[in-house]
């Protein structure tokens, strides 16, 4: 067992938010009861996963998608009021923790994707993203493009979306998951052959195509179930509390 106060000072020293630029608060965000024994993890704090950390008798809820996210209508209404009157009625405490569980070199969600991917020596790029929040590695092997969209569709169980020359053999990858395909005129610039990000725009595609880069879109829930369940793995093996991480299942 732990404390609230306890616990919200281990997670902000593990990923330092106050270090990091983001567009929400991150670290408390609904406050419950005062001691905390059961954790629930999970990608965002939707309904569904709000009433499976009730069905869990849990006494916190940790999300890498939480609330209060700038320019978000401020009246708690609707949906938002049903969400946090759950929490209430509940006691549960909810912690969100955006930017900072992608960026964190070990637990974040850049990270663990690249250790699924067996990608060696992964690290921030700090040239395309200040913040860390794009990863790269070289690879030891040269691969294919379809040996590489295999191996994303095994490790996350959904083809991606894919682009690129197939006759083309990748060396170098670089990756941001979620929403990050914004990145990938950077990751040209750079001059690595993949990117790998969960999403994709419309813009996305021709700059692939014209810059030479292979694309690979995995889902942005896909790409960020890894973080937060890494965290609450680390937090049962630190302190012996008992962590359930729930995936709710969101094609996106």
């Amino acid at each position: 067992m732990i404390s609230r106060t306890e616990l919200q000072r281990v997670l902000d020293g593990l990923l330092k938010p106050a270090d990091i630029k983001d567009y929400c608060p991150n670290g408390l965000q609904v406050e419950g009861k005062d001691r905390i024994k059961r954790i629930v993890t999970g990608v965002t704090a939707s309904q569904r996963l709000i009433d499976a950390a009730v069905e869990h008798d849990a006494d916190a809820i940790i999300v890498h998608h939480g609330y209060f996210w700038k320019g978000e209508a401020d009246a708690i209404t609707g949906m938002k009021k049903r969400r946090i009157k759950t929490l209430l009625e509940n006691d549960i405490n909810l912690f969100a923790y955006h930017l900072p569980i992608d960026v964190h070199t070990t637990l974040g969600n850049n990270a663990q994707l690249g250790k699924l991917l067996n990608f060696e020596n992964a690290r921030p790029h700090a040239d395309i993203s200040p913040q860390g929040i794009v990863f790269e590695a070289r690879l030891e092997t040269p691969v294919s493009q379809q040996e590489l969209a295999d191996n994303i569709e095994t490790v996350l169980g959904k083809a991606p979306l894919v682009e690129g020359d197939p006759d083309q053999p990748i060396s170098t990858v670089a990756w941001c998951t979620g929403g990050g395909q914004g990145f990938i005129d950077n990751v040209a610039q750079a001059g690595i052959d993949a990117f790998i990000s969960g999403e994709v725009s419309e813009q996305t595609i021709h700059s692939a195509r014209e810059q030479g880069v292979h694309f690979f879109a995995c889902g942005h829930h896909a790409t960020e179930r890894y973080g937060v369940k890494a965290l609450g793995e680390f937090l049962q093996e630190k302190f012996g509390l008992a962590t359930t991480f729930i995936d709710i299942d969101n094609p996106a």
